[in-house]
């Protein structure tokens, strides 16, 4: 039972370490080329901080680990929402801005919507399954997302600085952070995926559980330090920006890159960590127009801890 857990740990520290990495190196190469610090944080460390949860879909999806994709998705997501928004409320009050709340949190709740109709299959006789039709439509969500942001973009030209210096690394060393960084994606997705799927068997618990809790929490690692350290230096946009744009990312792009490498199964019992999903996107809309306008309150940062908190218990509980 040890030697997979630490194989774990493994694993999460190369998925962790190698997303850095390769943000790094992809950074300092579009620095020389030029490219503006807000449109490399809107894409490359955007797609840095969810590379973890892709790897490791991708490698269960082909792997025919079907529980861990949704887990890891669903999981990441509600993690992302009820976790890492309640710390990050709770070191400050999160304020953000009129975009965020009329479009950007609406967007997310939507996108959980759409993937309950697409898993669920209600006018299909077979059993649930993420097609690569499916697959498609959350794509081109996923484009037409893309677009809004480039429109953003224009509207608000100004840049935003990214951390470091990579601008001043060498090609050679830029090449070093790109290469170490997708193999440590690589390598640290399979040791995770698998050490997991031991772990549950060793356990005689569900894949599912395992999915949500170690992996998904594991997984969503570079958003909460990214939101952290954001509210500890009253960043609020983007510590709000980081959550709402990951879960947007996540269920759009990676679950269809998932389901283009193989159709997934869906287990209907993944509907209760959807609703909560849903609920818990609503509350934070709600949120936004209690007491001070467009801002979650230290309270209101508490409900939401208290609800993952209270609902993995629930979930431990009824596996054991």
């Amino acid at each position: 039972m040890l030697i997979p857990i630490l194989w774990l740990i493994l694993g999460l520290i190369l998925l962790i370490k190698g997303a850095d990495w390769l943000v790094n190196g992809a950074t300092a190469l579009a620095k020389k080329y030029k490219v503006s610090d807000l449109a490399i944080g809107l894409t490359i460390v955007a797609f840095g901080t969810s590379a973890p949860e892709l790897v490791v879909n991708v490698l269960a999806s082909g792997q025919g680990f079907d529980e861990i994709v949704f887990a890891n998705i669903i999981g990441s997501n509600n993690f992302n929402l009820f976790v890492i928004l309640g710390i990050s409320g709770l070191i400050t009050p999160l304020i953000v801005q009129s975009s965020t709340v009329w479009k950007e949190i609406p967007l997310s709740l939507f996108a959980a919507v759409l993937l309950f109709f697409l898993a669920n299959d209600f006018f299909s006789s077979t059993s649930p399954l993420v097609t690569r039709i499916d697959g498609f439509i959350l794509l081109t969500m996923f484009g037409l997302f893309l677009f809004y942001v480039y429109k953003q973009l224009k509207s608000d030209p100004s840049d935003a600085e990214i951390p470091g210096n990579q601008s001043e690394l060498s090609q050679s060393r830029i090449w070093l952070f790109i290469i170490f960084g997708l193999a440590g994606l690589v390598f640290g997705g399979r040791f995770v995926v698998n050490s997991a799927i031991e772990i549950a068997t060793t356990l005689g618990v569900s894949e599912k559980i395992i999915g949500l809790t170690i992996i998904a929490a594991g997984t969503s690692l570079p958003e909460l330090a990214t939101s952290i350290v954001a509210a500890t230096r009253k960043n609020v946009d983007i510590a709000v920006g980081n959550i709402v744009g990951s879960n947007i990312f996540n269920v759009f792009l990676i679950l269809s890159v998932s389901s283009f490498v193989k159709p997934i199964s869906f287990n209907p019992s993944f509907n209760s960590e959807l609703y909560l999903l849903g609920g818990g996107t609503l509350l934070l809309f709600v949120a936004m127009f209690t007491a001070g306008k467009k801002k979650l309150d230290r309270w209101e940062a508490a409900i939401l801890l208290l609800i993952f908190l209270v609902y993995t218990g629930y979930l431990i509980a009824v596996e054991i």
